[in-house]
């Protein structure tokens, strides 16, 4: 189904002025992990290498140790504590919204595409929105409109994807705050993030993703390792992610895998594999 028709002039009162209308400096950006302008490689016009062009990965934490599974991962970006803050990255643009999406999360769901990621994982699915201006702007007309569709009993919740969410708080508070006033529970909230859980509850962490962690049910989080991809995983790209109950975590003080999630795992009948194994099978 298409999104409703956005006008870029109605941009929503509760983000505007949320970020630096005059874009990502030099300085944000050389403390983002990416490379400013006139450095080496192509860049997007939010100062971070384009997709399809080999970034410079770095580690901004070395030393750091208990950031999660696979991190520091090497073929990513991996931030310090508090060293990219959505409230000064986000442009406030949606790269698109989905309805009656079944694979975002349990059930059926309306799905928001955020623009705007500095991981950069090599291998990313979604890499044409790393560009935190890759999009539309959020508006109120938007917000209104996923509102409303989240209304028919069968549509379980919404999900947040990206582009990283996290990153892109100003308008997204507002949004499942909204959702939270309007449908109280009754509608689940899921999100996907390249952060793991560790490294979102460092106490350096800027507070704002502390803010929508606790208006969220599911998170889906880590990087995106093509060398653990797995098919077989519900809901995530590669093995070293986890779907993560937030609010059990949230009051355990330690992640706490999602009692829901069921992986497929292949079987292969016995007879099949020795058939296999002597060259010819008989069985049919």
């Amino acid at each position: 189904m298409e999104s409703p028709t956005v006008n870029p002039q109605d941009s929503a009162e509760r983000t505007r002025g949320a970020h630096d209308s005059s874009g990502v400096t030099a300085a944000t950006v050389a403390g983002s992990g990416a490379s400013p302008a006139g450095a080496s490689g192509a860049t997007s016009s939010d100062g971070f290498h384009k997709a399809g062009h080999a970034p410079a990965w770095r580690d901004f934490a070395q030393g750091e140790v208990g950031r999660g599974p696979c991190i520091p991962f090497e073929r990513s970006n991996n931030p310090a504590a508090g060293q990219w803050d959505g409230r000064k990255l986000s442009r406030g643009i949606v790269a698109d919204y989905k309805r009656m999406v079944v694979t975002d999360g349990e059930g059926i769901r309306n799905s928001v595409y955020v623009a705007g990621c500095p991981f950069r994982c090599e291998g990313c699915y979604n890499s044409s929105i790393w560009d935190f201006q890759a999009g539309h702007p959020y508006t109120d007309a938007l917000e209104d409109a996923i509102i409303a569709d989240l209304k028919p009993h069968y549509i379980q919740g919404l999900t947040l994807l990206g582009g990283e969410p996290f990153l892109n708080t100003p308008m997204l508070l507002c949004l499942v705050r909204r959702v939270r006033e309007e449908y109280g529970h009754s509608k689940d909230i899921w999100s996907w993030t390249g952060y793991t859980w560790e490294e979102l509850m460092r106490p350096e962490e800027t507070p704002d993703k502390r803010e929508l962690l606790d208006e969220i049910d599911v998170l889906v989080d880590g990087r995106y390792i093509a060398a653990l991809k797995d098919s077989l995983l519900q809901f995530r790209g590669s093995s070293n992610q986890r779907v993560i109950d937030v609010q059990a975590s949230l009051a355990q003080g330690t992640p706490v895998i999602w009692k829901k999630l069921h992986d497929q795992h292949r079987f292969i009948p016995d007879i099949y594999g020795k058939d296999r194994a002597a060259g010819e099978g008989s069985a049919s």
